[in-house]
Order: structure tokens, then sequence, then C-alpha cells
């Protein structure tokens, strides 16, 4: 929070990727950010009851959900936390990834695009940057606001908002040395986001 950021991301267990906490320490972290800091729990669960249970455990202000879920778990969460915002992931494997907008824009508060192998059960934390060729249709045909995730480092940020234009990013390896979280380059990156 000193950096400047807005929300913090409470990266829950997840089969690949670096940031992983235990969900009491995301549940502590959670309670204890002040508004406005937004706080994103990112969850692998893809039942809507075990997906509405960790939200409930962990207490964010919004869920990232990684896996390309079916819409029940939408669903179960307005029912159910209805407080909660909810963030699809959208893992950005082609052109054909384009059409996950339309599935989920009736469902999800707002949309994430990462770099991630559902298939191959890897959900983020690649280092890799995708096509932002195929990100920047998304953002510009969703109706919903898109994150930008996905190998942004300090280096390529500006060039990828300048590219894209989502409405803001998530990064967790491009601000990590040795898988912890470095504070010169976080800095680094927020700087750079703000002069964008």
């Amino acid at each position: 929070m000193a950096a400047g950021v807005d929300a913090l991301g409470l990266v829950g267990a997840m089969p690949s990727g670096p940031g992983v906490i235990d969900d009491k320490t995301a549940a502590e972290i959670a309670r204890a950010t002040p508004p406005p800091v937004a706080t994103f729990l990112l969850t692998s669960r893809e039942a809507p009851d075990d997906v509405v249970a960790h939200v409930l455990d962990v207490g964010p202000t919004a869920v990232q959900l990684v896996r390309h879920v079916d819409v029940a778990v939408h669903e179960a969460l307005a029912r159910r936390a209805p407080h909660v915002k909810r963030v699809q992931v959208i893992h950005v494997e082609g052109p054909a990834s384009e059409g996950l907008v339309e599935r989920y824009a009736p469902h999800a508060d707002a949309f994430l695009l990462d770099s991630g192998s559902p298939d191959a059960d890897v959900l983020g934390g690649t280092g890799r940057a995708h096509d932002w060729e195929v990100s920047a249709r998304i953002v510009a045909a969703s109706p919903r606001p898109v994150f930008l995730a996905g190998g942004l480092r300090p280096d390529n940020v500006a060039a990828a908002l300048a590219r894209v234009r989502p409405f803001g990013v998530d990064v967790c390896s491009g601000v990590r040395t040795d898988f912890v979280l470095d504070p010169v380059k976080l800095d680094a990156l927020v700087r750079a986001v703000r002069a964008s």
C-alpha cells in the first residue's frame, strides 16, 4: 500500500505460480486493509459451493476466478456474497479467447486477461506476456472493465497500457525477485503506471 497500489491480490492455493498465501493470512490481510484499497481473492476452486465458502472465509472485496468456471459459480456468488465483486479471468491463448467475453459478460463485474493455460493447469504467475493484439480487441469489445496481467514488468507496462488500454493492471511475478515481492520493482512499476 505504501507503493500506492489500488488493490492487493490474495493468492489462494494454486497449481502453479508464485505468491500463494494461506487462507488465514489472506483473511487477516483483508480485514486489515483500509478503504479505498481493494482486496482481490484469487481462487482456483471450481464448484459453486467451494468458491462461495472460500470467499466467505477470506472476506475480500473482490474475487478473481482464475479458471474458466461454469456461470453457476457467478450466480452462486451473486446470491450468497452479493457485496463481493466478481472478476473473471480469461486466459488469452489466441483469438478464440475473445468469445469468452460474451459468455461471462452477463455475470462478471470485470475481466482480467492473463497468460495461463487452463488445460495444462497453469493459471497465472507465468511471467509471460500474451498477444496484446488479442487483448486490445477484447478490451475494445468488452461491456465490462478489463484488467491486464501476464508478463508485465516496470520496463514493459507503459507499452502494454498504450497498446491494450485496460482499466488497470495486475502484476505478480514481474515485481518479484527469487519469488519474493521486491519493493524496488514494485515502486518502479507503480511509477511507470502512474506516468502512463
